[in-house]
């Protein structure tokens, strides 16, 4: 365990394969599983930079628990936002490649090892996803949330915005430091990046549910003022780049979703909602994910007291 008390130049002496970065706040009722899931990755040639964002938790006490010096910990008494944290994580990782993941998802075993030999047999890829199944706190799962597989597919329509989850990004080191998210955005900051980069970028996805993404229900709070967010930027996008009316469609196709979410939330649709934004869990990803539960179970059972 490196620990690195406020920002500073301390790194991990070892050149991973992939540095797994993740921004934490107030995270201890999940943080410990979702490191969990990368210590079970088949691909061990790996380190995980934790950023914690001001937590008033004890999220840093539980990642310190964990007794491996891959696992690298930043601690922050202030909270910047998710964007400028992992600007942060970028500057630290010392990986080929980088994959992103939030301190409440759970990696498959192979999630690594499957997104880094797609990135290293196609050397034209700057950036990939995958597929999520998509689960609540309680164990529920809603549904699969796909991931675009070809570039063509995943920015056909910029301005409506690119299918690849955020939290299922792997991509190349460089293009991440060429690539830096806009640290002033507290929403949206995946799709604005994506927006300024795609042009210049070779995007694809695997058709693989290879993360576990946790949703217990979906707010306007967060709803509302991401799609405000992403139309302002497909604003700025559309006007210097000469695609002004392209990106009236894109604005105006949030706006009707934006409507659309504040009726059906406020109905108190929320579950039909998540049903409807995702595809059924498939019966070989369903039974993946119950043995990817038992496996952490266990190895929440011999993990460090304190480990969470």
């Amino acid at each position: 365990m490196n620990t690195i008390h406020a920002a500073t130049n301390g790194k991990p002496k070892s050149y991973p394969s992939v540095s797994v970065i993740m921004s934490m706040r107030n995270s201890a009722p999940t943080v410990g599983a979702a490191v969990r899931s990368v210590i079970m990755q088949t691909l061990q040639d790996w380190e995980l930079i934790v950023i914690d964002d001001g937590s008033s938790d004890q999220s840093s006490a539980i990642v310190e628990g964990f007794n491996d010096d891959r696992i690298c910990l930043v601690r922050e008494a202030q909270s910047a936002g998710l964007a400028a944290r992992l600007n942060q994580a970028v500057a630290l990782a010392r990986g080929e490649f980088i994959a992103r993941m939030d301190a409440d998802d759970i990696c498959f075993p192979e999630r690594l090892s499957q997104q880094v030999a797609r990135l290293r047999q196609e050397p034209q890829l700057d950036l990939i996803g995958c597929g999520a199944l998509v689960f609540t706190s309680r164990g529920v799962v809603i549904g699969e949330m796909p991931a675009g597989l070809e570039h063509r597919d995943i920015v056909e329509r910029p301005f409506a915005g690119f299918a690849l989850p955020h939290p299922t990004w792997c991509g190349r080191s460089d293009w991440f430091r060429n690539n830096p998210y806009d640290a002033r955005l507290r929403y949206a900051e995946d799709q604005d990046l994506l927006l300024r980069s795609f042009r210049h970028s070779r995007l694809g996805g695997l058709d693989q549910v290879l993360l576990g993404y946790r949703q217990d229900q979906l707010a306007l709070r967060k709803l509302i003022p991401g799609r405000a967010t992403f139309a302002r930027s497909a604003w700025r996008n559309g006007m210097a780049t000469g695609k002004v009316f392209p990106a009236l469609l894109g604005i105006s196709n949030h706006v009707v979703k934006g409507v659309a979410d504040v009726a059906t939330l406020a109905l108190g649709f929320n579950r039909l909602m998540q049903s409807r934004r995702f595809k059924p869990v498939s019966p070989v990803v369903a039974e993946t994910w119950r043995q990817l539960q038992e496996e952490l179970d266990v190895l929440r059972s011999s993990t460090v007291r304190g480990a969470g």
